[in-house]
């Protein structure tokens, strides 16, 4: 992202002089590694002292530079921003003259910022000041805590955005005419920007994955996915439809007065702190309106080390030795959403070292990762999986990572890629691990292609965990345990678990998910089996006759760990 690359900060104080190029490689990959502000890791180096740093962006803005001393904090001063805003966008008012407040911000050299803060602090003239970001985060900890009442709770942003009949008068305008520019300024307006930026909070501190905007005819409902469940918050007015739908493409920079057909964008949000999500956005016209998910992509929130995959012994030992080999294919297999693109990246983390040259094509790219070459897919203007997969071959790399074998082609050049002295991993949609090999077939791969190249299959499912704080033992009854196709006797002194629900699961039962895997390790038995187009039952014997775990008895394993319910298991396998 444009926010990694260039970072305002670090881009000021190169473009001044004041780092030379080393400093700024170093404080750059810093950055990247941790998301720390760069003025604080221009000080943990030794690079710059802070008091020039604040220096360089004051002069850069024509500012002053202030002290920032609690004991001036009073009551009006810190309700003139929101407890919520000033968390959103991390900024403090540092003094309030007349309709003049002057502002300190962590990162004021952000223009898109200071411009949304403009618009929510409405009928106050913003004047930004450079400040100690310690100084502001100590002020933010203190004053601003999530526990503060700063009367921006979503509730009453509901109620205040339902008595507004300016919105509703203008929305009814815009139904009739779509003009473009009272849409923007609709979009703009500063109940509109405090409801979405509210609304992408809670989804993540709720740990969401999915937010969903869904008109319908009556009603306009958001949703929440956590852990694969959808939970749908106090339903908006339904004529804010339009004004919330256009807000998330005005910061995704899609066209907002084309309603017609999907479109996909882009945003990058910060949090508050050093926490900042991605939100990758898909836009769908439908009767009443445009349905819009936004996919959270959390880097803080995602750990991309094999460790923490939570694969079973056997298969993680295979993992980390397959992925050192010199060439072949490695497929993880999966319903969309079940975590292969992260064990892929977990992978490819694994062997990011000085002496191997990584490339990824991607529909999008989920996360960035230094030291790989990603490309991002563009069919519509011809960038397909095929074409980058050729431009690698000349390209010189050790890995190749492909994010999703979808037709004849890719999967040719990726085993084309295979022959010559690559390793490749790549994802397919499948139900289980020996389907994959049927798949490739089906696609027209000629089997013995797949059998030269092929090393394993792992297939993958994400089943949520029962709460650790409600966890209850029971006792299952005999139609629960035939759906696993267990009998009493096979139990023993076995204990099942349910989640009874509380206030760290919202009542769930269910906090937090982990995965379920089964493993198609290619030996000579199997190779054979393709060679001869076998079907799939008869693929997942042989892998079963020489030790394949199933991803039904994996989930067994996790159910009798304590970990997951019978319910998960049965859904998911």
């Amino acid at each position: 992202m444009a926010d990694d690359v260039s970072n305002p900060l670090l881009a000021l104080v190169k473009d001044q002089g004041l780092i030379d190029d080393l400093q700024f490689e170093e404080v750059h990959a810093e950055f990247k590694r941790s998301g720390k502000p760069v003025s604080l890791i221009l000080q943990d180096f030794g690079i710059m002292a802070m008091e020039d740093i604040l220096q360089a962006m004051a002069n850069h803005l024509s500012t002053d530079v202030v002290t920032i001393r609690e004991r001036d904090m009073t009551p009006q001063l810190i309700q003139s921003v929101p407890g919520k805003t000033a968390r959103t966008y991390q900024c403090i008012p540092v003094a309030l003259v007349g309709t003049t407040l002057q502002i300190a911000l962590m990162e004021p050299l952000d223009p898109g910022r200071i411009d949304e803060l403009g618009y929510i602090l409405k009928g106050k003239e913003l004047q930004i000041v450079v400040a100690d970001p310690a100084a502001i985060q100590k002020v933010l900890e203190k004053f601003y805590s999530d526990g503060g009442d700063d009367g921006e709770s979503m509730s009453e942003l509901l109620k205040e955005l339902g008595g507004d009949e300016t919105i509703a008068k203008e929305v009814e305008v815009l139904e009739e005419t779509d003009d473009a520019r009272v849409m923007e300024n609709l979009a703009n307006g500063a109940p509109i920007v405090r409801f979405v930026n509210l609304v992408v909070f809670q989804a993540v501190q709720d740990r969401a994955s999915d937010i969903h905007f869904e008109p319908f005819e009556t009603e306009f409902r958001i949703r929440y996915r956590v852990d694969g469940a959808l939970y749908e918050m106090s339903p908006p007015p339904k004529h804010l439809a339009l004004p919330v739908v256009s807000r998330i493409k005005v910061m995704a920079n899609l066209n907002i007065s084309e309603r017609r057909v999907p479109q996909d964008g882009r945003i990058n949000m910060r949090l508050g702190g050093n926490r900042s999500v991605d939100l990758r956005v898909s836009t769908l016209p439908t009767q009443f309106g445009e349905s819009v998910v936004l996919r959270v992509l959390d880097r803080s929130a995602v750990n991309l080390e094999i460790e923490s995959l939570g694969l079973p012994k056997f298969i993680h030992e295979y993992v980390n030795d397959v992925i050192l080999r010199p060439n072949g294919i490695f497929v993880v297999t999966g319903p969309t959403g079940c975590g292969k693109t992260t064990t892929l990246y977990s992978c490819l983390r694994r062997v990011n070292t000085i002496d191997s040259k990584l490339l990824t094509a991607e529909d999008p790219v989920e996360y960035d990762i230094e030291g790989i070459m990603q490309v991002a897919i563009h069919e519509s203007v011809g960038l397909t999986f095929s074409k980058a997969l050729r431009s690698f071959l000349r390209q010189d790399p050790d890995i190749i990572m492909v994010g999703e074998m979808r037709d004849l082609e890719t999967a040719q050049i990726s085993i084309q890629a295979s022959l010559t002295g690559h390793l490749v991993l790549s994802t397919l949609h499948t139900n289980d691990a020996p389907g994959a090999v049927t798949r490739l077939i089906d696609m027209g791969v000629e089997p013995f292609l797949i059998s030269s190249t092929l090393m394993g299959v792992l297939g993958q499912r994400l089943v949520r965990r029962v709460c650790r704080d409600c966890r209850t033992p029971f006792e299952p009854t005999e139609s629960q345990l035939n759906t696993l196709n267990l009998s009493p006797h096979d139990l023993g002194d076995k204990v099942f678990y349910y989640g009874r629900g509380c206030g760290t699961c919202n009542d769930t039962g269910y906090k937090g998910r982990k995965g379920i895997f089964e493993l198609m390790v290619i030996a000579e038995a199997l190779r054979t089996l393709i060679n001869e187009r076998a079907p799939t039952v008869v693929l997942r014997q042989k892998a079963v006759e020489l030790g394949m775990v199933t991803l039904r008895e994996d989930g067994l394993r996790s159910i009798f760990d304590g970990d997951t319910s019978i319910e998960e298991v049965v859904k998911y396998t």
